[in-house]
């Protein structure tokens, strides 16, 4: 975020600690790669008052900061960046995994090599940069490249949404990779991503024991199934909501925790 953020640790314990909320990033807490809106996030404080409050992303901290603010990793006790495979409770770093020590480098040169070629020969209106985007926990992939502008970015969401572009192009790698043991899992307008089994956003709930909540509630937006948010949204673990826009994030938290 571009101006001084506003965050600032939550030292206050909430009123129903034993009650905890993740929150999903892009179309759950800002418009995707969009910022926090300053309402939406003293929304957040507020609940943070009421509930346990943790934010679980797919993108790295530092993409995560810049749609949520400085030091977001600190602001609620518990902050998953990559799924998780990033973890912090209360500002202190907890793990770090990564896709490079578990697949090897042979395997990631291979995986990297395939995408290339089958991009290329892609036909779709433009093509910019950053179509592979490696992440300690996962690769991040992108027909049209990461670095597209806004107006891009939707235009491509149409035409894949038409031409299921990403979902081809994941049965194609489903069946390439098979001996891999690796999920794809399509998220935002632009994008999916790749990683190990069991290395979607259920990783994060490791860091939650059973016994510290009654309950753990997920809110996300892309929860079908093959969206990023599926596998946590319908875990046993989780009480799972569907929302469309930071705004129905908000009503529904209104309704769920603040009524």
């Amino acid at each position: 975020m571009t101006e001084e953020s506003p965050n600032k640790k939550i030292k206050m314990a909430p009123q129903n600690p034993r009650i905890i909320a993740l929150f999903d990033v892009d179309g759950t807490l800002t418009i995707p790669r969009g910022e926090v809106t300053p309402d939406m996030m003293q929304f957040m404080h507020d609940l943070s008052k009421k509930i346990t409050v943790g934010i679980v992303g797919g993108s790295d901290l530092p993409k995560q900061e810049e749609q949520l603010g400085d030091g977001i990793a600190s602001v609620f006790p518990y902050n998953f960046s990559q799924n998780g495979l990033v973890a912090y409770k209360d500002g202190e770093l907890q793990d770090v995994q990564t896709i490079s020590k578990f697949l090897g480098e042979d395997n990631i040169k291979r995986v990297v090599n395939w995408t290339m070629k089958y991009l290329a020969d892609i036909d779709i209106p433009v093509k910019r940069g950053t179509f592979i985007e490696f992440r300690s926990g996962m690769m991040n992939i992108s027909p049209v490249g990461r670095n597209c502008s806004r107006e891009e970015r939707n235009d491509y969401e149409k035409v894949d949404l038409a031409r299921n572009i990403r979902k081809d192009m994941v049965a194609a790698m489903r069946k390439e990779f098979a001996d891999l043991g690796l999920t794809y899992s399509i998220g935002g307008q632009i994008s999916f991503d790749v990683f190990p089994k069991g290395w979607d956003k259920t990783y994060c709930l490791k860091y939650l024991p059973e016994g510290d909540f009654d309950e753990v509630h997920f809110f996300g937006d892309k929860t079908f199934e093959g969206g990023n948010d599926y596998e946590i949204f319908s875990s046993e673990r989780t009480i799972g909501h569907t929302v469309t826009s930071p705004e129905d994030t908000k009503e529904q938290c209104t309704k769920i925790f603040m009524s």
